[in-house]
């Protein structure tokens, strides 16, 4: 299989982990490229018991593999419901070589216009909650709560909004999937329904203070909530 050659592209977003390259032959994707030189800060700043469990969970993009890989959504496919998995969540074809290392490759979220679509926190920072926003938020966390698809903490930057089907949909774009004893314990009855509750009401406190943080910081002002 030919290398993706990612030497002359810019990336177009990036995360702590992560860089966000556009697909160099398909403009409708993109391709995710861990950064390396994090993963290895992270890892000095873990605990002694902790570096035994090696580097593997500090990887966004294995870790991406595996949640792809998570029963709600395996059951779904499987079930020939591929356009419920794929409304609140771009296309993902897999891992891909590139010169910059491994690489995940998955659709790229576009607006009407052609544009990247841009990220929810972007869009509350600039216009607040809108009437329309508020109805795709309540959209996806009721396509999260139909689902069960497992997320970690649900963070605005990690939402895009675009407008391709006539409204404002939102998409998750990172922190799907969850750590490996609340993987573990999904198929307890009723448990994915508690699990996915508790990160709803945690999105909506990010987005209060998303909005008015009143100068404090995400920790203090969970600590008043």
């Amino acid at each position: 299989m030919a290398i993706l050659n990612l030497n002359n592209c810019k990336p177009f977003a990036q995360g702590y982990n992560r860089y966000c390259f556009q697909h160099p032959n398909n403009p409708d994707r993109c391709v995710k490229v861990i950064r390396p030189e994090n993963i290895t800060a992270r890892y000095r700043r873990q605990s002694a018991v902790k570096r035994v469990l090696g580097t593997a969970r500090l990887n966004d993009n294995v870790q991406e593999l595996k949640a792809h890989s998570q029963p709600a959504i395996r059951q779904l496919l499987r079930a020939g419901k591929e356009s419920i998995v794929w409304s609140h969540l771009p296309r993902f074809y897999g891992s891909v070589e590139t010169t910059l290392g491994p690489g995940n490759e998955s659709e790229l979220i576009r607006r009407t216009d052609g544009s990247v679509a841009p990220t929810l926190e972007s869009l509350i920072r600039s216009r607040k909650l809108t009437t329309d926003l508020q109805d795709a938020i309540g959209r996806f966390e009721a396509w999260l709560a139909e689902t069960r698809i497992l997320t970690r903490n649900l963070l605005p930057h990690n939402l895009v909004v675009t407008d391709r089907s006539g409204q404002p949909e939102l998409f998750l774009v990172d922190g799907l999937g969850a750590p490996t004893i609340p993987q573990a314990l999904a198929g307890v009855p009723g448990w994915s329904e508690r699990y996915i509750t508790r990160k709803i009401t945690r999105f909506h406190t990010r987005l209060a203070w998303e909005q008015d943080n009143r100068g404090l910081s995400w920790e203090d002002f969970q600590r008043l909530r």
